[in-house]
C-alpha cells in the first residue's frame, strides 16, 4: 500500500531545511528495518544527504593547527 505525505514549509532557512532533510533521512533509515520504505523527494535532497553523511574530519574550518597558531 502506497501513502503520500506532502510537507510545505514557509520562511525556513537553508540550515533548517538541511536539518529537516537529514532528520527525515535518519527516520527513513530507522524505519527500514521494520519493512517501511520511505523515499524522499525534495529540492537538493540527494546533495544534502550526501553532505550530511560525510565524516567532515578534514573539512574543519578551525583545525587544531589554526587554533595553535593564534
Amino acid at each position: 500500500m502506497n501513502r503520500k505525505i506532502t510537507l510545505t514549509t514557509n520562511d525556513i532557512s537553508q540550515r533548517q531545511w538541511s536539518t529537516l532533510i537529514l532528520e527525515l533521512n535518519s527516520m527513513s533509515k530507522a524505519w527500514k528495518k521494520f519493512g517501511v520504505d520511505i523515499k524522499l523527494n525534495a529540492v537538493n535532497a540527494e546533495r544534502i544527504i550526501k553532505w550530511g553523511n560525510n565524516s567532515h574530519e578534514d573539512d574543519n574550518i578551525r583545525s587544531e593547527k589554526s587554533i595553535n597558531n593564534q
